[in-house]
Parts: structure tokens; C-alpha cells; sequence
């Protein structure tokens, strides 16, 4: 059995079909992993989650910062962007079924060596703690607290997460962590507004994976979120988001012996906004 962790696709869904085909994986013994923001940029955030959705067993995915944004859409408590391009999905026939499905998916995944989450973790969080974090929310998203979480997720302030925190800036905490996580201070402070390249980062922070003493190190983390990264193999972290939706790749890497799959994604280009 063979497993192929695949990147970003954000709605880009004849990039995700191109990859699929290309893939030398049998859909009978193989799976595909998605790293998240399923939807959002690109033009077939429903053919997106209908793929996916429709592989069953086959696939595990986690959610991103985009699929989060469309379920607090789908609620009707935030309305789409002049960006957001996942309406598709509001006006689908089968929208319920497919935001019901995406409601149903975890922060993040877990099979060792490998956890699966879409930005990353604090380095002072043992994989234990992040387990137990990412099932906070997945209660909280499966449960009668759900339109309360969706309702203040995208309104209440940013703030870096501690354990004393409870209720709903907890569980915003611990989603705004595992979704947009990127460079980091050593002891966990987050600069969410960063999002550019290696040489770029601001003094006093790193990449999270790059943090001393991380006490998750033992695992080897998927990730997705930082398009300018791109793909990155290292001995514990594999960065997947190469930046389909903005024109370049979707890329899978087989976990097993890293082998690197790419399509190009020139159809799915989408304008840079500053």
C-alpha cells in the first residue's frame, strides 16, 4: 500500500483530476492524503469536494483556513468576497451533503511517523497535546457548538494560545494554529501577517518546523498553507502548497520513499492581490 500526501488544490479541480491520472497508485489498495484548503481561488471548489468526497476510504483530508471560511458561509454568517470563488458550492444541488462532509473532517491526521495538518504545530506541543487540541475542535465542529464556534471564528481577535484560554477563543486558538501557522518565535509567539519567502522573515522568528527543542519532532509533519515556501523535503516536515491556484504546481509526494509528482496549473491561475 502506497500513500500520496498531495498539496493545496483550492478549488482547482482539472489540476487535482491531471495529478490523480498521472499518479501511479491503485485505487484498491492506494490512498491519497489532502493537506487542505480544498476550496477558494480557483473555479471547481464542488468538483473538488465531490472528488474527494466520492473517494471514501481512499482519502484523508484535513481542513484548511479556506474550508473553514466556506462553512461559516454555508451558515449564512459571513458573505463571500469579491475573492471567494467557492459559491459554486453554496449553489449546489447537493450543497448540505457537501458541507456536511466537510464539517466531518479533523484538524488533523495522524498515522506514524506521519501527522497530516494543513499550516503546522507550536513547538511546544507534543503530538499528544496537538491530538488532543485538533479533537476539541472536531466536537466542537461536529456538535451543538458549531454555529457558535462559525460565528465568532472570523470576527474575534487573533491571539497566540494558551492552555489557560477556554470556550470559543480556545477552539479559535487552536483552528488559527493548525491553520495559518507559519514562522513562529521560539517560544511559540505567531506573526500571522507573514506569508513570503525563507529570506524574508522578520527578526525573532523562524519557520515552526525550524524551532529548537520541538516536542513533536519525533513525526514527521505534512503540511500545506505557504505557497511561497513551495515543496520542501526535509527529514521531518514535507511543505506540499507549490502554488496551484496561483499558476505553478499541484504536487504529491508518496510518502514511502518520497517520489515527487507534478502537474502544471496554468488554467487555475488566479491574479496576486496585495
Amino acid at each position: 500500500m502506497a500513500t500520496y500526501a498531495i498539496g493545496d488544490i483550492q478549488g482547482c479541480a482539472a489540476a487535482l483530476r491531471d495529478l490523480i491520472d498521472r499518479l501511479p497508485w491503485n485505487p484498491q489498495r492506494d490512498r491519497l492524503w489532502f493537506v487542505g484548503d480544498l476550496v477558494n481561488r480557483g473555479p471547481e471548489s464542488a468538483e473538488v469536494l465531490r472528488l474527494i468526497r466520492n473517494l471514501g476510504d481512499r482519502a484523508r483530508t484535513v481542513l484548511g483556513n479556506h474550508d473553514l471560511y466556506l462553512l461559516a458561509a454555508g451558515e449564512g454568517l459571513l458573505k463571500p468576497r469579491a475573492k471567494d470563488t467557492f459559491t459554486d458550492v453554496l449553489d449546489a444541488t447537493d450543497r448540505w451533503e457537501l458541507l456536511q462532509w466537510l464539517r466531518e473532517q479533523p484538524l488533523l491526521y495522524e498515522e506514524p511517523p506521519y501527522v497530516m495538518v494543513h499550516a503546522g504545530l507550536l513547538p511546544q506541543w507534543s503530538l499528544q497535546e496537538a491530538r488532543m487540541l485538533s479533537q476539541e475542535v472536531a466536537d466542537a465542529l461536529r456538535g451543538r457548538d458549531f454555529r457558535e464556534l462559525m460565528e465568532q471564528l472570523f470576527v474575534l481577535e487573533r491571539q497566540d494560545y494558551d492552555e489557560a484560554l477556554r470556550g470559543v477563543p480556545r477552539l479559535k486558538a487552536i483552528i488559527d494554529v493548525m491553520t495559518r501557522l507559519r514562522v513562529c518565535t521560539t517560544n511559540g509567539r505567531i506573526n500571522y501577517h507573514f506569508k513570503g519567502e525563507l529570506n524574508d522573515i522578520p527578526a525573532g522568528y523562524l519557520p515552526w518546523f525550524h524551532a529548537p527543542n520541538r516536542r513533536h519532532a519525533e513525526a514527521t509533519v505534512v503540511f500545506g498553507h505557504w505557497s511561497a515556501l513551495g515543496l520542501l523535503l526535509e527529514s521531518t516536515v514535507i511543505g506540499l502548497d507549490s502554488g496551484c491556484v496561483w499558476g505553478r504546481t499541484l504536487t504529491a509526494v508518496r510518502l514511502e520513499d518520497r517520489a515527487v509528482f507534478q502537474v502544471r496549473c496554468e488554467q487555475c491561475r488566479t491574479p496576486r492581490r496585495s
